[in-house]
């Protein structure tokens, strides 16, 4: 699986939110995590496009909380 990874830039600007906004989605459960590469902070694209069609669908916060934690949940079964 081809994955790309995007900056905290490229997620506020997929989002909308601020970069204090978005810290406080991630506390809330409401967005995935980034992954640390050294002291880099990035996030797989594909997670920030799954919350963002799930909201374009209407869904609600225990929808995307869910949706958020099968997706990091996945990150430790990629690689296995």
């Amino acid at each position: 699986m081809d994955i790309k990874l995007i900056r905290a830039g490229d997620v506020m600007a997929n989002t909308g939110d601020s970069r204090s906004g978005m810290y406080a989605r991630i506390e809330k459960g409401l967005l995935p995590p980034p992954v640390h590469r050294g002291r880099m902070a990035v996030w797989p694209a594909h997670e920030i496009n799954a919350v963002n069609a799930a909201h374009i669908a209407g869904r609600d916060d225990a929808h995307i909380r869910a949706l958020v934690r099968d997706l990091v949940a996945a990150r430790s079964e990629a690689d296995k």
